[in-house]
């Protein structure tokens, strides 16, 4: 698929709507694994985060699900695609969430046994992220920072 390039003057469409495109594109150009990974379980895992927000630290936990993904939002915006600086949001912000989730489920609270599972799956998905963040970071302070 071809690449949208934008110059002042010579599109017919907002500039809003070619970030879009620019934005699906890149996604689209990523491996299909990872778009599974991505659109499937890394975003609607720590999107249901905000359906327990009146749990034991739901807000918290919540806060950090979604905050590790809000940052790049701008991160897209500002390099028109997917690129390696989104990995820099998930391992300032889901590193201390993935340590609050460890504390809360061997902490021995009370918690419902459908929370109790929806940390452990939260857990387990975004120590997965965080491994890929790891490389991605690396490849990133190396000087890798193209959008996909």
């Amino acid at each position: 698929m071809a690449r949208v390039h934008w110059c002042a003057g010579h599109s017919r469409l907002g500039t809003g709507h070619l970030m879009i495109v620019e934005i699906w594109q890149s996604f689209r150009r990523l491996p299909l694994w990872v778009q599974i990974w991505v659109a499937a379980i890394l975003v609607p895992v720590n999107l249901a985060a905000l359906l327990f927000l009146s749990a034991p630290n739901g807000m918290l936990v919540a806060a950090l699900a979604v905050g590790g993904m809000a940052p790049n939002l701008i991160i897209m915006m500002r390099d028109h695609g997917f690129s390696r600086a989104m990995a820099l949001p998930h391992l300032l912000i889901w590193t201390p969430l993935v340590i609050l989730l460890i504390s809360l489920l061997t902490g021995g609270a009370e918690l419902p046994d459908t929370y109790r599972q929806f940390l452990f799956l939260l857990l387990v998905v975004n120590l997965v992220s965080l491994a890929f963040d790891c490389v991605d970071a690396m490849r990133w302070w190396k000087g890798d920072r193209g959008a996909a």
